[in-house]
């Protein structure tokens, strides 16, 4: 047991005894400062400090182990996502430790205050040991940053690398991909165009493929080198990678300059074939318009001669040179139109021989002098110019001639009905490329308007069917026609159904057009325009369809007038005939979807028949009184459109715009069915009006055409419908009695379907005062075994006509009611 010595002091002044006052504080009498709370407060401070420099330390082991774990992504996105969370977590830890050198600062102030405050002050060994901890603290901690900040200088840069090299990758299996599409592509390519311009949209797209491919080929390889040269860590793949892109790209280019040297070849063609092809054809107009008549005198023959004489001389560089010549040199490039153009340039020059050969004798004939003395009668009989056999010959060598100017300006047609067909798919193709395709280009993505953004089905319709149709089907089909002009109606007959195309690209064309007024003066448009080198904008060439379909009804026009007589001259006629039906359907249809406030389905009322503006009255009952409606002294102005089930009534309205904005609209009004109406084709003694009325004339409405033509035209068609329609209805019924009922009907009926719209009312009144009126009790026995509940609307009130009708019978009527309410006669029987 350890044992002590304890002195008990009972003052100050016996501690200062045994301990100096230098080793006391103030309380106690001595000299040294100390502060309890102080000192504390420091140990508590240097204590924390420390604490959370220990943590700080841990956090930066346990990151820095995560990092150096981290495998490297594969693709861009991961790679991306990656660098943004650890430069989050570094930047996170960076605060941490900038909260703790803040800290310490702190703590180190406070430690040094007294020295700061008294140069003079020395420190007691507390104070001191305090002041070193801290010290050491920091410089501990600033150790820690250092290390990390190195630390992760290395990983962000591998990151970054490795980010630069799944771009560089990513970029390099696109440009590949392009670049083994092209040079398969162009292995295969032979196409030297069918054309000048053609051949240069082709070349311009070479050049394209050219500049673009190439060029970003070249700035791949050398973005490869700049990796390399800042010291990459796949230094190796970039290298094989660069080398690749250098190989594949010298030897894309040296096949675009090989396939460029070839459409300069064609394009050179082209111009020869086009130049001869033209030369042709003025020369072969220059025959035909040479007149007949006036080569039979001796100065005509000697002008028309020296007419065909001079246009040869001018031939100059228009004319095909030796066949082998051409061969030789255009061997590459020589396609089919080479040789349909040789062959008409050989038969033009043959035509021109023959005509030279025949005007030369002409000319060379010498006029007789005149004789002052009078011929004898024998001598005028006898006379070689009067013989009949010479006239005949000059007739027939007349009419031969004729002939022969009729099959050249024939001829002259179907080539111009070639050369604009293929100018036309050549321009739709044009369109299609240099605007349709590059609405899905993604590096046009950032020129096109929001309004335009997947809008090509709007802008440019069924464009693409109506190319493909051209292109693959109906240019070949009318080539086969070349020699034989005058049947290329069988072509477009056998077409007529694919032509019909038109009809809904037409119908578009509002919308497409309102569309491109709201983006016309976007860039996009301007750019493709501008790589395109058209001197016309979009808008022109969207209006090539319309035009186009209006071309073939002139065309044929023009076959027709010079194939008189000839074997196709019924085909020609029945082709321009269905043309024009396509163009009436498409005008039609223009007005039909026009229509606004009809709540049913157009569809459904069958086919629109006719469409156009008339004057209408009413006229309505109300109780037995007969009332016409207020305020119908004025007539309305109403469009009618008769379809196939109905007719309906509109109110036409004018839009403000331009263009297609400024077409007229159609309010919907009224709706009659067509299987209970009925028709007057004369009405108040004016030949422009007739009536159509239905539920037994209660609603009556009195339409005024623009002219008496319009109107039989209107009446003719309604009465096709209305007898189709009972024909049909005769049918049904006599298929759902299968016990093959009969009931007489008016031998009259037939003479009532084919009435003249333009005969009198007096001799109709005639024949029908001869009938008796049926009584409405007889119609409907008679009809009770055969109709009951099968009629549709309006057949079953032709057993309850009011007798005050009656009257109404001397008018011409034609309806589905009035067949079903003539009087039946004796032995004449018919199946209904």
């Amino acid at each position: 047991m350890l044992l002590s010595k304890v002195i008990m002091l009972s003052s100050v002044t016996e501690l200062h005894s045994y301990i100096e006052r230098s080793q006391l504080t103030q309380e106690l009498g001595g000299t040294q400062e100390y502060c309890h709370e102080k000192w504390i407060s420091h140990r508590t401070a240097i204590e924390g400090f420390a604490l959370m420099v220990k943590k700080t330390a841990q956090s930066l082991q346990v990151f820095g182990m995560e990092l150096a774990e981290t495998e490297l992504p594969g693709d861009i996105l991961a790679t991306t996502s990656l660098l943004g969370t650890h430069t989050s977590k570094k930047d996170h830890m960076k605060g941490d430790m900038l909260v703790a050198l803040a800290q310490g600062s702190r703590l180190l102030e406070s430690i040094n205050e007294p020295v700061v405050r008294d140069p003079d002050h020395n420190m007691t060994q507390d104070e001191l040991e305090n002041l070193a901890t801290v010290q050491r603290l920091l410089s501990q901690l600033d150790e820690t940053e250092r290390a990390f900040d190195q630390f992760w200088a290395r990983h962000q840069t591998k990151l970054t690398q490795c980010l630069q090299l799944r771009h560089f990758e990513h970029n390099y299996k696109e440009l590949m991909a392009q670049l083994d599409q092209v040079s398969e592509k162009l292995g295969t390519y032979s196409e030297v165009g069918i054309s000048p311009a053609h051949a240069d949209h082709i070349f311009r797209d070479l050049t394209n493929y050219e500049g673009k491919l190439l060029d970003r080929t070249a700035a791949l390889a050398q973005e490869g080198d700049s990796l390399i040269q800042n010291s990459h860590y796949a230094e190796d793949s970039l290298q094989s990678s660069c080398n690749e892109l250098r190989a594949l790209s010298s030897e894309l280019s040296s096949t675009l300059r090989a396939k460029k040297d070839l459409l300069l070849q064609a394009m050179e063609l082209h111009h020869s074939l086009e130049r001869a092809a033209k030369w042709c054809d003025d020369g072969i107009y220059l025959l035909a318009s040479q007149p007949v008549d006036r080569c039979q005198s001796h100065e005509g023959a000697e002008a028309a001669l020296l007419e065909l004489e001079r246009y040869l001389e001018a031939a100059g560089q228009n004319l095909l040179t030796d066949r082998a010549t051409i061969c030789t040199q255009y061997e590459a490039v020589l396609n089919q139109e080479f040789m349909k153009v040789l062959q008409k340039q050989t038969s033009m020059q043959e035509m021109f021989e023959k005509r030279r050969i025949s005007l030369k004798k002409l000319a060379a004939k010498q006029t007789r002098p005149v004789q002052p003395v009078a011929p004898r009668p024998e001598a005028i009989i006898k006379s070689p110019l009067n013989s009949p056999g010479l006239c005949i010959h000059s007739r027939q060598a007349s009419q031969s001639e004729q002939e022969e100017n009729l099959a050249v300006l024939r001829r002259h047609v179907m080539n111009e009905l070639l050369e604009t067909e293929r100018a036309y798919a050549e321009e739709l193709l044009c369109v299609l490329q240099g605007y349709a395709a590059e609405m899905d280009n993604p590096a046009m993505a950032h020129l096109m308007p929001a309004a335009l953004q997947n809008k090509k089905d709007v802008l440019f319709g069924n464009m693409l069917e109506i190319y493909h149709f051209h292109k693959r089907t109906f240019l070949g089909e009318l080539e086969a026609y070349t020699d034989v002009p005058e049947l290329v109606g069988r072509c477009f007959l056998e077409r007529m159904t694919e032509l019909q195309i038109y009809e809904k690209y037409c119908q578009n064309k509002p919308r497409s057009e309102s569309l491109w007024r709201q983006c016309s003066d976007c860039a996009f448009f301007q750019e493709c325009q501008k790589k395109l080198e058209h001197k016309l904008g979009l808008d022109s060439y969207l209006l090539k369809p319309v035009q186009r379909i209006t071309k073939y009804q002139l065309l044929l026009k023009e076959m027709l007038k010079y194939s008189k007589g000839c074997e196709g001259t019924d085909d020609l006629q029945e082709a321009l005939s269905s043309i024009l039906g396509i163009l009436k359907a498409v005008n039609d249809s223009m007005h039909l979807i026009a229509i606004t406030g009809y709540e049913g389905n157009l569809t459904e009322l069958g086919r629109l028949l006719m469409q156009g503006s008339f004057s209408v009255w009413t006229e309505h009952k109300k109780g037995h009184a007969k009332v016409k409606d207020l305020a119908r002294f004025k007539p309305m102005q109403r469009h009618l459109f008769l379809h196939e089930k109905a007719l309906l009534f509109c109110k036409r309205r004018e839009e403000n715009g331009e263009g297609y904005e400024k077409a007229p609209s159609y309010s919907f009004k009224q709706s009659l069915s067509m299987s209970a109406v009925g028709i007057t084709e004369n009405a108040k003694g004016d030949n422009k009006k007739f009536e159509i009325w239905c539920n037994s004339r209660e609603e009556v409405y009195i339409v005024q055409a623009p002219s008496a033509d319009v109107k039989t035209t209107w009446v003719n068609e309604i009465r096709k419908v209305l007898t189709t329609q009972l024909e049909a209805y005769r049918g049904t019924v006599c298929f759902k009695n299968n016990a093959m009922i009969t009931y007489p009907v008016n031998p009259t009926f037939s003479s009532i379907i084919h009435l003249n719209p333009l005969k009198s009312q007096r001799s109709l009144k005639k024949g029908e005062e001869k009938r008796a009126e049926p009584s409405p009790d007889a119609i409907s026995s008679s009809l009770k075994p055969a109709v009951k509940g099968s009629l549709g609307p309006g057949l079953d009130e032709i057993a309850t006509s009011p007798t005050s009708d009656r009257a109404a019978v001397a008018k011409k009527r034609f309806t589905l009611q009035g067949f079903s309410n003539l009087k039946p006669q004796k032995g004449t029987c018919h199946m209904f």
